[in-house]
Order: structure tokens, then C-alpha cells, then sequence
């Protein structure tokens, strides 16, 4: 073919000659194109040159991840899962990309090529060959952040420890042989306690809601649950409220199975030292983990049993944007790693109800006899009672209650239990104590700076309250401290010690000795040589009247936390609770039938549609944020919004938490409430909502909390 100024000649076959030439010149444009470009002609990897990154940038409009060029030098220690820095930010100049910052980041995954057409920048620095974000970690932190309208990065955050160069510098331990099956031990007094331990030996996959026998017992039981799981060649993870409780289970499980087969997972142990477990988990050198909340996410090799005690705690709800609760992250693991699940406690959640409900787990009792032998006598009186002695009187008791804690001294240490300073109660009606709330929608009823009613969800006012259960139009609203309580008492009781248990010093144990323990909820000691041989549970209706949907479950919790700490019947154990004894929650604490409760607050948060039977949403901020959040996000079909209402404004006096108003603003909050199964689409349309707002720049930045456990 000749040529003229580099053109083929005219005529058919010049014109299809020269077509192919084209085709062929978009051929290769393409496939250059599809090579990953970095700057300065760094040398790349040969094989999979493009690493997908997850930037640590919790910023929901970049939950997504970004992809960098591998330096050939790199190309053995970029592989998924390890730390990386790598610059963010960086803009394209001349051909180059050039600025940004350095931010630590994960590699999710190697590949050919990459869909991002400019320049790829390369990785900066591999921190550390160590494989920390496992696959099967990812999905489930994708998983929990697509739940909780969250990031990835936020989650892989409470997921991932920091890293400690010298932890991971040492080896771990080579793993130790599975240990023999254990007994059922106290487990037979539960109708399928010894069937549930024989199905994790087998292999299988049981699912059970445990409501526990009063007693201290509990942590031999979970050690016992974990034990069988490892007999059959698999992990188990336990999750906790605090680290009293995972010392419990941490004594209780190395006493049955020996050392060296589980870690203690908890904030105690330092940086360093817990981040060296937790690489031990993470490289299958110990298959078991005993901790608080973050160790949900512990990276258990060939899970077999999942176990969450005490589910109603309000400390399995991470402060931490998502904020994921514990009992819906180990139920995620249950189904992502088809293991065994266990969820036990004194008492009984709704939602640990709805799972029963609905078949997706087996209730796991024991008979009524068998409760009955290991409850104490509860005993009831109202507070409105009068004193009949002197002595009752100084102490602001009832006779009742008085000759209770009397008697119980000359037997040994008596409990008594006081509502921890800072409790909030909401409104109730003075002479039944009913909680006042919004003829509406149920929300809650406070007062207004002006005195006057209304509702704290939808802001509905309510000038004239009348108690819908006997008439009663005046309130009620105070509560006595521990402190104030513990002075009282010892006057009253000079030769007996007295001695406190709270926020500021937690007591582990006291001695089985006469004395007087006052301590705040969930701050109980356990008293040594069988237990306490009284107890008295002051001001009921304070922890009754906390503005709160779940007011009278988390009431008959605490009762039910510090009655199980005293004697059996058959030993005298006598509590006495100070509530209004018609009360439902106080009626369960004397059948001991934290079941029964839970199923009849189920089916009255089915009547009137609250969560966990449908789905929630809290929508915090400055008041005109709010309302254009909710007008542009695409809420699904028949949500229902609540409110706004206003916030109240932060305590300067106290440290700010996670969520809370900036000082001097005034926030407001709407609840969006949707259908069952309507929970991911409400949680997509409000994260997509508040992304479109960052991309665009308009207004503040709003908080959205999924299914909050704090419901006023």
C-alpha cells in the first residue's frame, strides 16, 4: 500500500484498511488506558498492580473505597488486610497527582485494573504485614454499618484495635488441643440445658434465649457453654457487661478447661497486652474469648458459639458513631458464621421475647419448682406506708421493710439498693405512680420551663393531665441518693458497718458478715459465704418513672440483679421492695417471672408500635437541619415522624459525650419510626440523605441513631 503525508490511498480497500488501522489504534488506547498510572514512574507490581484501600475517613460521604498503585517493592506486603498509609486528598496537576495527606487505611482486596481513569497515586507505607481485617471481619463490619446507617470506617474502627508494634513482633502461642466435653454440671436443672451443650460438642447450631436461676451460678454455666463449643473443635466468644462479670467467667472458665485455651478481653489489661490477645485470636492461636463489648467483633477462628450475658445493660451499646448494640452484632455473627447462640441474664428483654416469638430461638427455663428453691421471699410494701416506730421513721422506711433489714443483720450482710444520683424520672401520677404519658402517641410527658406538659417525642402539649388509671392530676418526680441513704442508715444502725458500692469505687466482694451494703444499681457486690440474707430495694418508683420506654423492664432488671445476690427461701433470703405493689414490674419480681413480663411488653409494644416490633429512628441537630434532612430523604412507604421536638441543652459541667449538642446550641430531635422490615430501607435513605448534604455543603452535620436504646 503506498502512502502519501501518511495517509492510505482513496478506494474500498483503502477505506477498510483504514478502519482496522482505527480500530485497532482504539484497541490499544483502551487497554493503555486500563493500566493503572501513578506518578514520578514508580515500578509497579507485575501481577495485581491496583489495591482497593479503606481510607480511614468516617465521613459517610466517602464510604466507598479508593484505589492506589502497588510499588513492585510492596508487592509481597500489600495483601488484604493490612494497615497501609497512603496520601488523601491529592489532586491531579500536569499529569500528576500531587498534596494531600497521609491517612492510615486497610487494603480490602488486589486487582488488574482499576474503573478511576487518572493518575493512581502509589501506596505510601505498608505499616505492617499482619492480616488484621479478615474478610470475614469486613463483611460483618459492612454488614453492621449498612444496619446502623453508619461507615465502614467508623465500624472497622471499633472492630480493629490500634496497632502495637512490639505485640505484634512477638509470636503467639501455638494453639493447645481441644479440651474433653464437660458435664452439664448445674445446667440439668434447665429442661435442655444438657441437650443445648451436647448439640455445640456435635457440631450443631442451637439457639437459645437463657433466662438464668437466681444464684451465683451464672458464670460456672457460660464457662460450661464455652467449653462444650471448643470440645467440638470450634471457638466461642462471650460478651459481658463489665469487667467484673468477665472476671467471673474468666475464673470460671480457666478452672473447668485450664490456661491457655481463651483470652480476657477488656480495657483493663492495658493496650499492649490486649492488643497482644487479640492478635492471638486473630492468628488461631487460641480459639475462646471472654470480654466486654468491643470484644464483639474479636476475630474467633471457626466460630461455634456466640453468648451475650445480660443483654438489657446499657453498656452493650457502643457510645461510638454507628453505635452498634452487642446483642444485634452477635446475632448477625450467628447467621454470617452459622454458630451457635446464647443469650442469657437474670432477667428478659423484649427483645430476647420477639426471638422466642418468632421461632428464631428456643427458650431455655428451668421449672417452676426449681425457681421457686432459688429465689428468695420477696416481700412488697409502698412507699406511702407509714413508719409505726420511732426507729422506722429515722430511717425513712416502712415498718415492713425496717423489721426486714432487722432481722436479715443477725444473719448476715444486708443489701440495700438506691437509685444512682443523676437518674432523671420522668413524670408519674403522685398516688398510683403510673407514668404520665401523651394521649397521641404514648411519648413520655415533662414539664417546660414555663410548668406546663408536654410530650418529649412529638412535642404534643398536655394542659390538663388527668391519670388514666384513678384520676389523679398531681405529679411526682424525686429521688434520695445513695450517699444521703448510706448517713441515714448509720445513724440509725451505729454498731453496724456501713459500707457503699457506686460509681466512684465499685466494690467486687464483701465478707458474709452482719453489715450494711448500700450500693447504686448494677454496682452490687457479691457477698461471700452463700450470699446476702436480706435485701431492700429503696425508691422502686424512681426507677420505675426514668424517661425511658423500657422503664419498667430495666426496673425489674436491677431488682432482679441484686434480689439473685441473696439466700434461697430454704436459707431465709428476704427482699423487700419499696414500689407500688400492683405494678406489673413488682408483681414479676414476685412470681420471679421476668418472661412473662417481657411477653406482655412485647405484645403491648406491638399494640402501640414500638420497637423491636417495628423500627425507629432518632434525627438530632439544629432544628432547620432536621426538618430538611427528613423533607429530602426518600423515607419508605407509611414512615410516621414524631416530633421535632427540642433537646435539652448540654451541662457545661460535664464531659460531652458522643452525640451530645455542642455547648450554647439548641438542638432538636425527630423520631421515624417505619414497619417491620422496613429497617434497612429507613437506614439507606437516611444515610443517603445526610451524604447528599455533605457533598453539597448545606447546613450542619445531623446525627442519626438506628433503633436507640434510649428511648424517652
Amino acid at each position: 500500500m503506498s502512502r502519501e503525508n501518511g495517509r492510505p490511498e482513496a478506494g474500498a480497500s483503502g477505506a477498510g484498511e483504514q478502519l482496522a488501522l482505527i480500530r485497532e489504534a482504539v484497541r490499544e488506547t483502551k487497554a493503555e488506558r486500563a493500566k493503572p498510572r501513578t506518578w514520578r514512574g514508580a515500578e509497579l507490581a507485575a501481577g495485581l498492580p491496583v489495591a482497593r484501600v479503606l481510607v480511614d475517613k468516617g465521613l459517610v460521604h466517602l464510604d466507598r473505597y479508593f484505589d492506589y498503585a502497588v510499588p513492585a517493592a510492596m508487592d509481597a506486603e500489600a495483601q488484604p488486610g493490612v494497615r497501609v498509609r497512603v496520601r488523601f486528598g491529592a489532586g491531579e496537576k500536569g499529569g500528576r497527582r500531587e498534596g494531600g495527606k497521609l491517612v492510615s487505611g486497610f487494603i480490602v482486596e488486589r486487582a488488574a485494573e482499576s474503573d478511576y481513569r487518572g493518575v493512581l497515586a502509589p501506596i505510601a507505607q505498608v505499616l505492617s504485614s499482619e492480616r488484621v481485617l479478615t474478610p470475614e471481619l469486613l463483611g460483618l463490619c459492612r454488614a453492621v454499618a449498612d444496619r446502623y446507617a453508619g461507615t465502614l470506617a467508623d465500624v472497622v474502627q471499633l472492630a480493629v484495635p490500634p496497632r502495637r508494634a512490639r505485640a505484634e513482633a512477638k509470636p503467639s502461642p501455638a494453639p493447645l488441643p481441644p479440651n474433653p466435653a464437660p458435664e452439664p454440671g448445674s445446667w440439668v436443672r434447665y429442661g435442655a440445658g444438657s441437650g443445648f451443650l451436647a448439640a455445640l460438642t456435635r457440631g450443631d447450631v442451637p439457639r437459645a434465649v437463657w433466662t438464668a436461676l437466681p444464684g451465683a451460678t451464672w458464670p460456672q454455666e457460660l464457662a460450661r457453654a464455652v467449653a462444650a463449643a471448643l470440645a467440638g473443635g470450634r471457638g466461642a466468644l462471650v460478651v459481658v457487661p463489665d469487667g467484673r462479670a468477665a472476671a467471673r467467667v474468666d475464673a470460671a472458665l480457666g478452672e473447668l478447661i485450664g490456661e491457655g485455651r481463651h483470652v480476657l478481653l477488656t480495657a483493663d489489661a492495658g493496650p499492649e497486652e490486649r492488643y497482644r490477645r487479640w492478635l492471638a485470636v486473630s492468628r488461631g492461636a487460641v480459639r475462646a474469648v471472654v470480654g466486654t463489648r468491643a470484644a464483639m467483633f474479636a476475630p474467633v477462628a471457626g466460630l461455634g458459639l456466640v453468648a451475650l450475658w445480660d443483654d438489657g445493660d446499657a453498656s452493650h451499646s457502643d457510645p461510638h458513631a454507628p453505635q452498634p448494640h452487642a446483642r444485634e452484632v452477635l446475632i448477625q455473627r450467628s447467621v454470617n458464621e452459622r454458630a451457635g447462640f446464647l443469650l442469657g441474664g437474670l432477667s428478659c428483654t423484649v427483645e430476647a421475647a420477639q426471638l422466642v416469638e418468632t421461632g428464631w430461638a428456643r427458650p431455655l427455663t428451668a421449672e417452676r419448682e426449681q425457681v421457686r428453691s432459688a429465689a428468695p421471699l420477696v416481700r412488697t410494701v409502698s412507699d406511702g406506708d407509714e413508719a409505726r416506730d420511732a426507729a422506722a421513721r429515722a430511717a425513712r422506711l416502712p415498718t415492713m421493710a425496717w423489721q426486714v433489714m432487722r432481722e436479715g443483720l443477725q444473719r448476715g450482710p444486708v443489701l440495700v439498693q438506691v437509685p444512682r444520683r443523676g437518674y432523671a424520672p420522668r413524670l408519674a401520677c403522685e398516688r398510683c405512680r403510673t407514668p404520665a404519658r401523651c394521649r397521641a402517641c404514648a411519648g413520655p410527658l415533662e414539664s417546660q420551663d414555663a410548668g406546663e406538659l408536654a410530650c418529649a417525642w412529638c412535642g404534643r402539649p398536655e394542659p390538663d393531665w388527668h391519670c388514666a388509671e384513678c384520676g389523679g392530676a398531681r405529679l411526682r418526680a424525686q429521688v434520695v441518693g445513695a450517699r444521703r441513704t448510706a448517713e441515714e442508715l448509720g445513724r440509725v444502725f451505729p454498731s453496724v458497718p456501713v459500707r457503699t458500692s457506686g460509681r466512684d469505687h465499685v466494690l467486687p466482694t464483701v465478707p458474709g458478715v452482719p453489715a450494711l451494703v448500700v450500693s447504686t444499681p448494677g454496682a452490687e457486690p457479691v457477698a461471700e459465704d452463700g450470699g446476702y440474707a436480706a435485701a431492700l430495694l429503696l425508691d422502686g418508683w424512681a426507677l420505675l418513672g426514668r424517661p425511658d420506654l423500657r422503664a419498667g423492664e430495666e426496673a425489674l432488671r436491677r431488682w432482679l440483679g441484686a434480689a439473685a445476690l441473696v439466700r434461697g427461701q430454704a436459707e431465709g433470703g428476704t427482699v423487700a421492695v419499696i414500689a407500688e405493689p400492683t405494678l406489673r414490674p413488682v408483681q414479676a419480681l414476685v412470681r420471679w417471672d421476668p418472661v412473662g413480663h417481657a411477653v406482655r411488653e412485647l405484645a403491648e409494644r406491638a399494640e402501640l408500635g414500638f420497637p423491636p416490633v417495628s423500627r425507629m429512628a432518632s434525627v438530632a441537630g439544629r432544628a432547620e437541619d432536621v426538618v430538611e434532612l427528613l423533607r429530602d430523604a426518600g423515607l419508605p412507604a407509611g414512615a410516621e415522624v414524631l416530633g421535632p421536638v427540642p433537646l435539652p441543652a448540654s451541662d457545661p459541667a460535664r464531659p460531652r459525650r458522643p452525640g451530645d449538642p455542642p455547648p450554647g446550641e439548641q438542638w432538636e430531635r425527630a423520631l421515624v419510626r417505619v414497619r417491620p422490615g422496613q429497617g434497612a430501607a429507613l437506614a439507606a435513605a437516611l444515610k443517603a440523605a445526610r451524604a447528599a448534604r455533605l457533598v453539597k455543603r448545606e447546613g450542619e452535620a445531623v446525627r442519626v441513631r438506628i433503633d436507640p436504646p434510649d428511648l424517652g
